[in-house]
């Protein structure tokens, strides 16, 4: 029996306009490109996106020195192509609007007005193009007292509430606000951009007409509050900092062992009962005080230190083992180099690499989204910048107006 045919990438055919350096909006970029979109990122010419410069790490040749590649860049720009072009200049502002015409959705996260003094801003590029999706990511949105504010993704975590919640609970040693280990705002606020683009040109073919699309890292910070902002909306009680438990499951965190630490995730009364039978404190299910989730919460001061004198008396890989067998969620609290070891990680083939002409081979991590019919596809490196600004030119613009471009400066690779 042969296999299905797989079908063209889901965003084939769709042109993207990346003006967006940093993190947030290339992060969107690189999730259309991988869905197939033609994601042309338009970089200056000396230096190109800040992020190339932020390392070490940089990318090794195959002698083991460094290349010019930092890691990070390399984390946000898989599948684009690259055009070194200067849009302080005349010239180069031409070349922009140029390809914003045969462009399908223009990606920027310059500061609110900050490309409208070079006549690349939404009223300026859809008068020329009306079908133009065009997503602004700022910190803080286009209207409101703060729109001139620049805004980065440790800031936002602080004004958008979640440093309030992240850290070990006030009293204990090393209390205090804490920032998420990545760029967490700013990822986020990458896929809530990828998601309304297409939402836009989803709309787009009912209308015929493109839209402005609005994104502020604030915004999002505050939406993915989640659950918290619900429990103060609903309860008026502030959340606070609880370390790695939950507000509102017990037991949900992490538990000394022999040897190191587990996480336990227990979301039911049923795989609580599981958990204390496998601890050999069967009794503690039946107890009024933790029978219920809503009762464990209201004791979790005398059940926490109940369980973690249990889960002290036997190894990780021992809890883990019984754990699993009963059906009670569990886990290691792994290093990165151990989640990359992982044998469920490597089964599922997160870690990629793909040719590069510096450094023979670049590794990066894939795409999660996995679509039975029309699959993410791994087509090009990170670019080098400037690496494809006549192709692009030439492949985009007619041929008269690649000309014209060509002509201007640009820089050399």
């Amino acid at each position: 029996m042969t296999a299905p045919a797989v079908r063209p990438p889901p965003l084939a055919g769709v042109r993207v306009l990346d003006l967006s350096r940093v993190l947030a909006g290339p992060w969107a970029g690189q999730l259309l490109a991988d869905l197939g979109a033609d994601v042309v990122k338009v970089e200056k010419p000396q230096g190109g996106d800040d992020t190339r410069a932020w390392g070490p790490p940089y990318l090794k040749d195959a002698s083991g020195r460094d290349t010019t590649e930092a890691a990070y860049f390399l984390c946000a720009n898989r599948n684009k192509r690259s055009v070194a072009i200067d849009i302080a200049t005349p010239e180069g502002q031409a070349q922009v609007r140029a390809l914003a015409q045969q462009a399908d959705v223009v990606l920027e996260n310059f500061k609110v007005g900050g490309l409208k003094r070079y006549g690349l801003d939404y009223a300026s590029l859809s008068a020329a193009n009306p079908r133009l999706v065009y997503c602004s990511i700022t910190g803080f949105g286009q209207t409101g007292p703060y729109a001139a504010r620049a805004g980065y993704d440790f800031l936002i975590q602080g004004m958008g509430g979640l440093m309030s919640v992240t850290g070990r609970p006030d009293g204990e040693a090393g209390a205090g606000p804490q920032k998420v280990g990545v760029a967490l705002t700013d990822i986020m606020t990458g896929l809530y951009a990828t998601i309304a683009v297409q939402a836009a040109l989803a709309e787009r073919e009912k209308s015929g007409l493109g839209q402005h699309i609005d994104l502020a890292l604030l915004d999002v910070q505050i939406a993915c509050l989640a659950n918290q902002a619900s429990n103060y909306l609903a309860g008026q009680i502030v959340p606070r900092r609880m370390g790695n438990a939950h507000p509102n499951i017990v037991p949900y965190q992490d538990f000394p062992t022999a040897d190191g630490d587990i996480i336990l995730a227990v979301g039911n009364d049923e795989q609580f009962a599981k958990f204390c039978a496998v601890a050999g404190h069967p009794e503690w299910s039946a107890d009024a005080r933790f029978s219920s989730n809503s009762q464990r919460v209201a004791n979790r001061a005398v059940l926490v230190p109940l369980l973690r004198q249990a889960t002290v008396m036997r190894t990780s890989a021992e809890w883990i083992s019984a754990l699993e067998a009963a059906g009670v969620p569990c886990g290691p609290i792994n290093r990165i180099d151990e989640v990359f070891a992982d044998p469920q990680v490597r089964a599922r083939g997160l870690h990629i690499s793909m040719p590069h002409a510096l450094a023979g081979s670049v590794p990066l991590v894939v795409n999660p989204i996995r679509l039975s019919g029309s699959p993410v596809a791994y087509q090009r490196p990170p670019p080098m910048l400037g690496e494809h600004t006549a192709e692009v030119l030439a492949q985009w613009l007619s041929t008269g107006e690649a000309k014209d471009a060509a002509a201007a400066p640009r820089a050399q690779v």
